[in-house]
């Protein structure tokens, strides 16, 4: 179980989190505590937009550069890193801000892990000998339902979908949504953007990514796992490394690629009834977004604050 003084600052890429959850913590005296899947690996900070060095310093900040590129990470094993991160803030007497947008990684904390069973290896090795459509046709025949509740053009959600089945022995829709159902009582915050002014600040960071080093950053990686190599905008800038796309195409595919990604975050978090929505729609929003914020949790108005520890 969470500690009472945690909250979820939340929402799509670029809407602004990371520099509100700083102003939120100089003023309540708390640490930040990171669930982005990607800035908790080591070497993707343009990338990842991940918090300057400056920014770090002025406030406690907690699993950021955490992981090296080679090793995958998931749902499970985000739980297991941050659940002692905020309890050991807690027992420290502050608060913990868990800042992020990766939605499989937030609801793993405000939920606790899902009851679904873990990846069978042995299984996902058979699948590579059916075709597509059969796979559809196993997965259908024993949860019916999946045909409106499973991207069924996407072969990794009708594998996973599959395989639940297999292993639990009943439809997954079901345990999926006895699971989602669920309704924690957690502080958090969800921060909702006019679409075209997110999309605008989205094309902008891109921009502003480019210009610090995104290229040269892309270039000096090395190998990497699974999960790393989806971080948006490897791809692309790797293709543009081999010749096969110039900058300016480069830069408008990372664009749309964050977009969509931000389209997809949006869809996530509207449907998480445990956190309350701060709509914004113009800069600078931040001393806003903390009157809000300390509105509908009069329990984070600033105290006195005690001395800053080390970050994680």
């Amino acid at each position: 179980m969470l500690p009472a003084r945690t909250i979820f600052l939340v929402g799509p890429t670029a809407s602004g989190k990371s520099a509100l959850a700083l102003a939120l913590a100089e003023r309540i005296g708390g640490e930040i505590v990171n669930a982005d899947a990607f800035q908790l690996y080591a070497g993707m900070n343009i990338l990842t937009a991940k918090p300057a060095a400056t920014e770090l310093a002025r406030v406690p900040h907690h699993l950021y550069g955490v992981l090296p590129l080679t090793e995958s990470c998931d749902a499970q094993r985000y739980h297991a890193l941050a659940l002692p991160v905020i309890k050991d803030i807690a027992q420290r007497g502050r608060t913990s801000i868990v800042v992020g947008g990766s939605g499989l990684y937030l609801k793993a904390l405000t939920h606790g892990l899902s009851p679904l069973p873990a990846a069978s290896p042995a299984l996902r090795e058979q699948f590579k000998h059916l075709s597509a459509g059969e796979k559809i046709a196993w997965l259908l025949q024993r949860d019916p339902e999946a045909a409106t509740t499973v991207n069924l053009r996407n072969p990794r959600y009708v594998e996973r979908a599959l395989e639940i089945c297999l292993l639990a022995g009943r439809p997954q829709s079901g345990l999926r949504r006895s699971f989602a159902a669920q309704e924690p009582q957690v502080n958090g915050i969800i921060l909702d953007w006019n679409r075209e002014t997110l999309y605008a600040r989205i094309n902008q960071r891109t921009l502003t990514m480019i210009k610090a080093g995104l290229i040269a950053e892309v270039t000096a990686l090395g190998e990497l796992s699974p999960t790393a190599e989806k971080a948006i905008g490897i791809r692309d800038v790797r293709e543009h490394l081999a010749g096969r796309g110039n900058l300016e195409d480069t830069i408008a595919a990372i664009q749309q690629a964050t977009r969509r990604y931000a389209k997809r975050q949006i869809t996530w978090f509207r449907r998480e009834r445990c956190f309350q929505t701060i709509c914004l729609d113009s800069l600078p929003a931040a001393e806003y977004a903390l009157s809000r914020i300390f509105e509908l949790f009069p329990c984070l108005r600033p105290s006195s604050p005690s001395a800053p520890s080390s970050s994680t």
